[in-house]
């Protein structure tokens, strides 16, 4: 079995790490480079980094500041941003990334995966999802263009069949941003996470909710998801990342120390 996987989130907007609630008022964080840095070294197992308004941009994310990155980190990193081609991908995966991830491409030309997949292969491939709770039909929805507020719409589809849906084209991790929970750390939304992990054979990443070390305990324990995403509370160093790895090992979780 593989270690489970601590990765801290860095949303990127106009060339700064940027922090929101809900998809909403994002708050300056700091420079890209700095915090790569700081997080590779407290012990984090990997890095995402979201380019957070490329897709409603029209726009590819800014290589420049992912080989900045490469340079300074000796940690796998996953990078986000208006990859619409199979050219995008691998520009970004020469600059230094070790995967790549798409969201709102993927929900506008599905057949996108497959070729991304077909191309470089399933273990670079991460489909993030942006689900939101319908508190009128109790039920789970994916949206699109998440990164500006103005711009988000709600998908056709439900959360689970897009899970299904997204394995089925070759998608090899999926990151599941549960847009409810954003930034308000009050926990991971569990019953959501053992639903997808129900139907989903791939590594399942879980984001959005993290506010103590014992709800990434439960994210692992109660749901069986492989790695935990959280953004605010390593930002403001509400958790520090080696005494969380330390907690979770005690309870049992397979993890690599720092």
């Amino acid at each position: 079995m593989l270690a489970k996987r601590i990765i801290p989130c860095l949303d990127v907007r106009d060339g700064q790490v940027v922090k929101g609630v809900q998809f909403r008022n994002h708050e300056i964080i700091g420079d890209i480079v700095p915090l790569a840095k700081r997080y590779a070294q407290e012990g984090a197992d990997e890095l995402v980094f979201y380019d957070i308004t490329a897709s409603s941009d029209g726009r590819v994310v800014d290589k420049s500041w992912v080989a900045k990155v490469a340079e300074v980190i000796d940690i796998p990193f996953c990078v986000a941003g208006g990859i619409k081609t199979v050219e995008d991908a691998g520009q970004i995966l020469t600059f230094g990334a070790d995967k790549i991830s798409i969201n709102s491409p993927a929900l506008a030309n599905p057949h996108l995966i497959t070729e991304l997949a077909d191309c470089y292969g399933v273990q670079c491939i991460v489909v993030g999802i942006d689900t939101w709770y319908n508190q009128e039909s109790h039920n789970y929805h994916v949206y699109q263009f998440t990164g500006d507020e103005k711009r988000t719409v709600a998908t056709k589809w439900n959360t689970l069949d897009w899970v299904q849906e997204v394995q089925k084209r070759g998608a090899g991790e999926i990151v599941l941003n549960m847009m409810n929970q954003d930034g308000v750390r009050n926990g991971y939304d569990i019953a959501q996470l053992k639903a997808v992990r129900e139907v989903c054979r791939v590594p399942i990443i879980a984001s959005g909710g993290a506010g103590t070390m014992q709800h990434f305990l439960q994210a692992f324990n109660e749901a069986e998801v492989d790695g935990a995403l959280a953004a605010s509370v390593f930002h403001k160093q509400i958790i520090n990342i080696a005494e969380l790895k330390h907690y979770l090992a005690q309870y049992g979780v397979d993890i690599r120390l720092c």
